[in-house]
């Protein structure tokens, strides 16, 4: 009986040696952050400041999808990752895809030897092809250009789905508009707070807490503050 057991794990063992590749599995995400974002920004659409180390992430995929020649459309991906793998541990001016201007602005991007590997950047390059894809800019754009649109307060109860906590007249898993303009019809910066600082324990047998919305403008703010108050029963 040992004897057997012992050629079962023999067994298992040099099936997995014949395998000799290793597999390897990466938090993408979390490696472009924690090894890219001190220089580049990571936003999509980007920000950009006077006084950034490298141009964001987005141009950067953009511009070598542009520029990056393939004979097959469904090599491109293939050609990127192993592009970025060199790249990033072999910098030099004539491998790069970037115009004079920009080379002199920005220089080259100094060797990441050391502080990343092959492997990683295997995973990297593949997440940044995915994620900066034009056709997903094309609908994030044109998501940011309907918001944009609209009144203030309604792009804040679109942003925020405020109507799938509260209702107009009835209530849900928190009250009412109608209750809350009610309440604070004279008051309206109690308002304002509890939407910039979310609120909880402020309404009998509503638990939830309301989570803070810090990242309104003022103009959303003041819209959204208003709209709740004029919903008092006339």
């Amino acid at each position: 009986m040992k004897f057997r057991l012992f050629l079962v794990v023999l067994a298992l063992l040099i099936a997995g040696c014949g395998d000799s590749k290793p597999k390897w599995h990466y938090d993408a995400k979390a490696l472009l952050h924690s090894k890219c974002e001190s220089c580049h920004n990571l936003d999509m659409p980007p920000k950009t400041y006077e006084d950034e180390k490298a141009p964001p992430m987005m141009a950067v995929v953009f511009h070598l999808r542009d520029f990056m020649k393939v004979s097959n459309p469904s090599d491109k991906k293939a050609r990127f990752v192993s592009f970025v793998q060199d790249y990033v541990i072999h910098p030099d001016p004539s491998k790069s895809y970037c115009d004079k201007k920009s080379l002199e602005s920005y220089g080259v991007m100094p060797s990441q030897k050391g502080n990343v590997t092959k492997e990683e950047l295997e995973a990297i390059a593949s997440y940044m092809y995915d994620y900066y894809d034009p056709k997903k800019f094309m609908a994030i754009m044109t998501e940011k250009a309907r918001l944009e649109a609209m009144p203030p307060y309604k792009r804040v109860l679109a942003r925020k789905n405020c109507l799938g906590c509260h209702g107009l007249k009835k209530d849900k898993v928190a009250p009412a508009f109608t209750r809350i303009a009610e309440r604070y019809a004279d008051d309206p910066k109690a308002v304002e707070e509890a939407i910039v600082r979310g609120s909880r324990g402020h309404w009998k047998g509503f638990k939830l807490a309301m989570p803070p919305f810090k990242d309104l403008t003022p103009e959303e703010l003041k819209g959204i503050t208003d709209w709740v108050l004029s919903q008092a029963k006339r």
